[in-house]
């Protein structure tokens, strides 16, 4: 019976570590916790707040960063982003430091060498996290992607001011009237994914991290190339839904610490 009983114990106390790594690994939701903005919450004290945020203060291969084209490395072999999308049942929720649109039973999947990464969530950044060559935009969308092992990746889209977009188009009424809703969080049906236009097979990748706390790294980055347009409105629907304290949730710029960036272009046929 004892080696029975010692068995079972493991096994819990082996599921319960692996539950709490899969939950520190995960974006923070309560955003009361930490700031934009300078002062005791804001991003150059993330890594102080919470032991299992240190790695927002000590970590190597932190985002977001200043992808420099001349340093980028052309690597045609990685081949370009193969999507297995499709449309899904979603959720579009204020979290108070942005908006996120989320898939809880996954929208498909990405395929990066070989290995499938579901999608499960999207949010907004305003101004873009991501810079390219010192360049700023108004906008950046990520595209957050979970393996069976979670291992997460991410595709990072930038936005200048132009036409709306279509994507956003869709889901301007809802952002509107999330931003006082109790609880702030509204049943869509289904959306389909594919309507996030990618634009162009031209991709940054490097290894990084969640840009918000808990900070974890070994996030595999893919920054498209290709800058998409929004209107001036859209990205105002977006900052006014947030709290007064996040009108702006762009992490600042990380050190690549010799990083390589990789930079995916088709070869010449």
């Amino acid at each position: 019976m004892a080696p029975s009983v010692t068995c079972t114990t493991l096994f819990a106390f082996a599921f319960i570590l692996l539950f709490i790594a899969r939950v520190q690994s995960q974006e923070v939701e309560d955003e009361s916790e930490f700031q934009y903005k300078e002062g005791p919450k804001g991003p150059e004290h993330w890594g102080e707040l919470k032991e299992e945020w240190k790695a927002c203060g000590n970590g190597t291969q932190q985002s977001p960063i200043d992808v420099v084209k001349r340093n980028a490395k052309v690597s045609p072999d990685m081949g370009g982003l193969r999507r297995f999308y499709r449309p899904a049942n979603a959720s579009l929720l204020n979290r108070g430091h942005d908006i996120m649109l989320k898939w809880p039973k996954g929208a498909g999947s990405i395929e990066i060498d070989g290995k499938r990464f579901t999608l499960n969530q999207c949010h907004w950044h305003t101004p873009s996290e991501h810079t390219v060559d010192g360049k700023r935009h108004p906008l950046e969308v990520h595209l957050v992607h979970q393996a069976e092992d979670d291992e997460i990746t991410v595709v990072g889209i930038h936005y200048k001011f132009g036409r709306p977009d279509t994507f956003l188009a869709e889901l301007m009424d809802e952002i509107m009237a999330i931003t006082d809703m109790e609880p702030p969080e509204e049943a869509l049906g289904v959306v389909n994914p594919k309507h996030i236009k990618f634009g162009s097979r031209k991709y940054y990748r490097y290894t990084g991290s969640l840009t918000t706390p808990p900070c974890t790294e070994g996030v595999i980055w893919n920054v498209l190339h290709k800058v998409r347009t929004v209107s001036r409105n859209q990205l105002k629907a977006l900052q006014a839904a947030l709290h007064d304290v996040y009108g702006k949730n762009a992490r600042p710029i990380q050190s690549t610490n010799g990083r390589v960036v990789d930079m995916y272009t088709p070869r010449d046929k």
